[in-house]
């Protein structure tokens, strides 16, 4: 069953925005901690942005001054996270994850990871 439902990436000019949705359940949406990771070849997940159920949001070192992330739901039906970053550079070209994640984790379902979406940034 499909957790988490990404959205957007592609092919960016340098200097571009990008824009990331991450769809989840109700259930998901509000009681986990939401987050952008990226992942280049060859190395592990690195943070973009998270929010809280509260509002508070952490950046990545490469992220901050640059991007945000905002959560949204739209009457109860979407519920989503925006992932918004400006001034992309080449090197910001990875493949994007969105993830869920809740602090108990004596929870059998206390992370969930979205498929991947690639971004490719052109110079």
């Amino acid at each position: 069953q499909v957790q988490l439902v990404e959205s957007g990436g592609g092919l960016v000019q340098s200097g571009g925005s990008l824009r990331l949705s991450c769809g989840a359940s109700l259930r998901i949406w509000r009681l986990y901690t939401m987050g952008w990771w990226r992942q280049f070849p060859g190395q592990q997940r690195e943070l973009v942005a998270s929010i809280t159920t509260s509002g508070d949001t952490t950046y990545g070192n490469s992220a901050k001054g640059r991007t945000t992330i905002s959560r949204h739901s739209d009457d109860n039906v979407n519920h989503t996270v925006i992932l918004h970053m400006d001034s992309l550079k080449p090197e910001d070209t990875a493949v994007y994850y969105c993830n869920a994640h809740h602090p108990d984790h004596k929870m059998a379902d206390y992370n969930y990871w979205g498929p991947g979406t690639s971004v490719t940034v052109s110079s």
